[in-house]
């Protein structure tokens, strides 16, 4: 259905990151709806590997200069914005110093995972909603991708629920088979900070044990990859929220 305004929320998007599922797919789903007629928008992190160059980014002076407050420390949130590669489709990058200026993504040369991992999560989700804010723009289809993408849900429906602003907004998750690592054990503690307690997450705190808990606060969930490994693939299976096996691209369409 065109003239719809639809929100993609998303970790990896070709050609921004290349050779994975999630990247070709937000891509082409994004690309496909906005070739309908939709109102299109994607946000998705500023990592480090991101060449601002080749991709034109500049930032947004209206939109930056927010400060997000994690665990009582100030962050500034910076804006950038691109037009997706020979596309009139805009896309907006979440960028912080301190928190995306990185060489990897999500781990240290040693493979260890980034031990603010959960702080950059959370950055991210609170960066993205407050940006969509100010932006003045009720997106009707919030589709997220990515397990960064899995806490704007969780602070929607809990930190913003007195927030009108998106109440009539159609939450969507894809599902996909990401690397998964732990997250630092005080991540209870920042949430505590924004009033968010009691997730089921926090028992053992990781990736993909957020992604299962924002399961329970969106409308549909969807099969991003086709085959869903080992305890996504149970959750997916359990999960009592609307759900739909793999759609290719050309499909995607019936979820909205």
């Amino acid at each position: 259905m065109p003239n719809q305004k639809i929100l993609y929320i998303t970790t990896e998007m070709y050609p921004y990151q290349e050779d994975t599922n999630m990247a070709t797919v937000v891509n082409k789903m994004a690309l496909k709806m906005h070739n309908e007629g939709n109102d299109v928008r994607v946000f998705m992190p500023r990592f480090g590997q991101i060449s601002e160059r080749k991709f034109q980014l500049h930032e947004v002076i209206r939109l930056s200069g927010m400060n997000i407050i994690i665990n009582d420390l100030d962050q500034p949130l910076i804006i950038k914005v691109a037009s997706l590669p020979g596309e009139r489709l805009q896309v907006y990058f979440i960028d912080n110093e301190e928190y995306f200026k990185r060489k990897q993504y999500y781990y240290e040369d040693d493979g260890s995972p980034f031990e603010d991992n959960d702080e950059r999560a959370i950055f991210f989700a609170r960066g993205v909603i407050e940006t969509i804010k100010k932006l003045n723009w009720v997106p009707d289809i919030i589709h997220l991708n990515g397990w960064m993408a899995s806490f704007v849900p969780i602070y929607l429906k809990t930190y913003y629920k007195s927030d009108t602003y998106f109440k009539d907004a159609k939450i969507v998750l894809s599902l996909y088979n990401e690397k998964d690592a732990s997250l630092n054990d005080k991540i209870g503690e920042k949430l505590e900070f924004d009033n968010i307690s009691g997730l089921k997450a926090l028992d053992k705190p990781s990736f993909q044990s957020f992604v299962i808990e924002s399961m329970n606060y969106v409308d549909g969930v969807v099969k991003g990859d086709e085959f869903l490994d080992g305890d996504l693939d149970k959750a997916f299976n359990e999960t009592s929220t609307t759900k739909s096996e793999y759609l290719d691209v050309d499909s995607i369409n019936k979820l909205y």
